[in-house]
């Protein structure tokens, strides 16, 4: 691991400019961005339509060549959109009582870099849920087998319970529930439903382990239940870590790093 040659008020002043930034060019794009969440990079953070709610605590981790896309695109405008184009569409008429399309995630999410969220009809995530890198979930086809012109195609919700832990680069698709608890392995891709306390893994994804619902399980919430006590402790191994470093040594390390740094 690279050191961090910060001294601690640098990085305080990061913190502040990052919270600058959420509030002035990010919290708009949400119906509802939660209190406490934490958002590194939030210039790295695509938001498109709506609306799309994430709740209190949210661990959201962008990098800047694995941005985070959250983007809810519904298809009652794109197929309006083709209709207007002239393009038949057998799909334009079906699920007329939908509800209007929407990303909703609950509490203590954990977003880790280059994950993807795409809905035209609605995803919906529970408390505590942990997305690896470039993980994916869709709702949608996104185009018709037949009709390439369509920009949705099939398209059907998406709900991921609470607690569900969606493993590195893997996919899930349009349609699929993942109950409370379960896990989906690294590259496995979901097209269909996922029972509680389980693991699922593979292309398409099956049921390869079952869970203990007996035995206890320790979520993101545990971190978050005393915020303030969570803030003292990272705060001070923050010091800690960085006591033995200075502004002079820091720059030194940015403008000219040398070998061992």
């Amino acid at each position: 691991m690279i050191r961090d040659h910060r001294p601690h008020f640098v990085k305080h002043l990061e913190a502040l400019f990052y919270a600058w930034h959420i509030k002035h060019f990010l919290k708009h794009h949400f119906k509802y961005l939660g209190k406490h969440s934490v958002i590194v990079k939030p210039w790295c953070v695509e938001v498109v339509g709506g609306p799309i709610e994430i709740g209190d605590y949210a661990t959201i981790l962008p990098a800047t060549d694995l941005k985070i896309r959250i983007n809810c695109w519904p298809k009652e405008g794109l197929y309006n959109l083709i209709k207007m184009l002239g393009i038949p569409s057998k799909e334009e008429n079906k699920n007329k009582d939908e509800p209007a399309t929407a990303i909703k995630i609950g509490k203590y999410v954990l977003i880790c870099p280059g994950v993807r969220i795409s809905a035209a009809t609605g995803i919906t995530i529970g408390d505590s849920c942990m997305f690896a890198q470039n993980s994916y979930v869709t709702d949608s086809d996104w185009h018709e087998i037949y009709n390439r012109c369509v920009p949705v195609g099939g398209s059907k919700s998406v709900t991921i319970g609470n607690n569900v832990w969606i493993g590195d680069s893997a996919i899930v698709c349009k349609g699929v529930t993942i109950g409370d608890n379960s896990i989906v392995g690294a590259g496995a891709v979901v097209t269909r439903d996922v029972p509680s306390n389980s693991i699922a893994a593979g292309n398409p994804a099956v049921v390869v382990k079952e869970l203990d619902p007996d035995k206890e399980m320790i979520t993101r919430e545990a971190v978050f239940k005393n915020y303030d006590e969570t803030c003292r402790v990272i705060g001070k191994l923050d010091r800690d870590l960085m006591a033995e470093n200075s502004f002079f040594s820091w720059l030194r390390y940015v403008l000219f790093p040398k070998k061992g740094d």
